[in-house]
């Protein structure tokens, strides 16, 4: 009986010892499925970290997140909001973009939109210190439910689990991934998540400052850019624009004008240029500075016609600091600005009666005051100014002063009209085309013979600006190399000067005879010599006689004013 009792003991003891060996196994596969579970973690962890850590790019992150995540938790989407600097509301950072995503019904993710902090998933995410679970359809029935929630379910969300995203500051962020399916990731692994979340939030510091990094080096090459291109424009200004060469065109009155501009630069003498709108009338004030011995200073430009009576004396003589209401500072005129320079006064004629008196005093004076000053200022100036106006005839309205108007008329240089110098236009159209093209990106570097042709006979009312403008929207809407349409504007035969007159269209011949004529009137009839119509037009006497007779111009004509 002690015997079989033993045996029982025995045998019971064998059974523990099995029970307690198979549970043993049992925890040991247990804590061996945890430890390659583990290891699979640390291994994706690694893998994403090591792969962060490369990232610049929204779409480095999103194809990381994407490939990567999806290899350790169930998840069918993700989003990624970071908070805007108004701390008030949020805006979607990294998203799915394809157009067959967006579809769906409801607000979607939008980079530009943004998105009150003020609903309930919001606050709960920023009190939060662990992962937050979100039933998309709970939520939805909340007062304070985001606008935006409903997208989600139209695609079938049913589940969010939302990540906090913190840097030094605090929360900057959040991160959501969408399930459609409810308990999709154990709450085992919301440490797990809570490291991932700690490694995009560094990853998408480095995108934020590696975007701001690109954005200056875009802007300091921008700016590079710009300085480039003012640099090339300043050279191109003094090296062309502001002497003869560019002037552009061969005609006898062009070169009678170049004339006058060699006689007149070199001293300090008063100009007065006239001349229709858009006949270069700065092309050549600017010609006359820069031949003259003041080229090194500045040329001063002020449009007359642009001034505000109740500014203008102050744009051309300056003020004092508390002068009247709004002076808050010394301000230096015009006039002193130019001092030892030149001064271009444009559209003189426009200039006020008030203001005239003041500008003869200056001129005649060579002395000026400042708006409140105390004491005159002396100025050295050399002055050059046009018009588009009759000055003559403004002084017959008693538009204009007759004293100003002899104190201006100095050394008077009347710019001809473009249908008055018509065999320049060949000339212009090449420079214009070459010049429009290199700044329109156009390939075009010519035009063809029946489109110079229209532009022989046009009248040019707008005159040399005109045709500019017309080169420049004829080549935009060019398609090949060679300019083959003009689009001129329709006018009738007789067309309107720029001083309202009427005058019919002239050939060539015709332009050359009346300015000729003109010449020998202006010059009462002398020929050769010094102030001879052949020394105005240039040209050598015998071919000016020779012109006389071949336009038959009699002593009659020239007599006839």
């Amino acid at each position: 009986m002690e015997r079989s009792s033993n045996l029982f003991e025995v045998q019971n003891l064998e059974n523990a010892d099995l029970q307690h060996l198979k549970d043993f196994n049992k925890e040991n596969a247990l804590l061996n499925k945890k430890l390659e579970q583990k290891e699979k973690e640390n291994a994706v962890l690694l893998s994403l970290s090591n792969s962060i850590a490369s990232i610049r790019n929204k779409l480095d992150l999103f194809e990381v997140i994407d490939q990567k995540l999806k290899k350790l938790f169930d998840f069918d989407d993700f989003v990624i909001c970071l908070i805007n600097d108004d701390q008030e509301t949020h805006s979607a950072f990294i998203y799915n973009q394809k157009e067959d995503f967006l579809k769906t019904a409801g607000i979607p993710p939008q980079s530009s939109k943004k998105y009150t902090l003020d609903d309930g998933m919001c606050r709960a995410m920023i009190a939060a210190e662990q992962p937050v679970v979100f039933n998309v359809e709970e939520v939805l029935t909340w007062n304070d439910a985001p606008a935006w929630l409903a997208f989600w379910h139209n695609k079938g969300i049913r589940e969010m689990i939302g990540l906090k995203m913190i840097d030094a500051k605090g929360c900057i962020g959040f991160f959501y991934l969408y399930s459609k399916n409810i308990n999709s990731i154990s709450n085992i692994y919301f440490d797990l998540l809570y490291g991932i979340s700690l490694q995009i939030s560094i990853a998408i510091s480095n995108i934020i400052a590696n975007e701001r990094i690109e954005r200056q080096l875009n802007e300091i090459n921008e700016y590079k850019q710009k300085l480039e291109d003012e640099k090339s424009y300043l050279q191109e200004e003094i090296q062309h624009k502001y002497n003869y060469d560019e002037i552009i065109g061969q005609s006898q009155s062009l070169k009678g004008v170049f004339n006058l501009i060699d006689h007149v630069a070199p001293s300090d003498s008063t100009v007065l240029i006239s001349g229709e709108t858009g006949t270069g009338k700065e092309l050549i004030a600017r010609a006359i500075h820069e031949s003259s011995p003041r080229r090194d200073q500045l040329m001063v430009k002020i449009n007359c016609a642009a001034l505000p009576l109740s500014l203008a004396e102050s744009e051309l003589f300056g003020h004092e600091k508390g002068s009247f209401t709004g002076a808050t500072e010394r301000r230096i005129g015009k006039f002193e600005l130019a001092h030892k320079g030149t001064l271009f006064l444009d559209e003189i004629g426009e200039l006020p009666l008030e203001l005239q008196v003041k500008l003869l005093r200056a001129l005649q004076e060579k002395e000026i005051e400042r708006i409140g000053g105390k004491g005159v200022i002396k100025i050295n100036v050399r002055i050059v100014a046009a018009t588009n106006r009759n000055l003559l005839k403004e002084v017959e309205k008693g538009n204009f002063r007759a004293d100003l108007y002899y104190r201006l008329n100095v050394f008077p240089v009347s710019l001809p009209p473009l249908r008055d110098r018509l065999e320049d236009v060949p000339y212009l159209t090449t420079h214009f085309i070459e010049r429009i093209a290199r700044k329109t990106g156009r390939q075009v570097n010519a035009i063809s013979k029946s489109a110079l042709n229209k532009l022989l006979i046009y009248p040019w009312p707008g005159n040399i600006r005109e045709l500019e403008h017309l080169i420049e929207r004829s080549i935009l809407l060019s398609s090949g190399p060679v300019l083959k349409e003009i689009h001129l504007p329709k006018i009738d035969r007789k067309e309107t000067t720029g001083k309202g007159e009427e005058q019919k269209i002239k050939t060539i011949h015709e332009n050359e005879r009346d300015h000729i004529l003109s010449i020998l009137k202006r010059c009462n009839g002398k020929i050769s010599g010094m102030g001879g119509a052949a020394e105005i037009l240039n040209i050598p006497a015998t071919t000016l006689n020779s012109k006389i007779k071949k336009f038959k111009i009699t002593r009659e004509h020239i007599l006839n004013k």
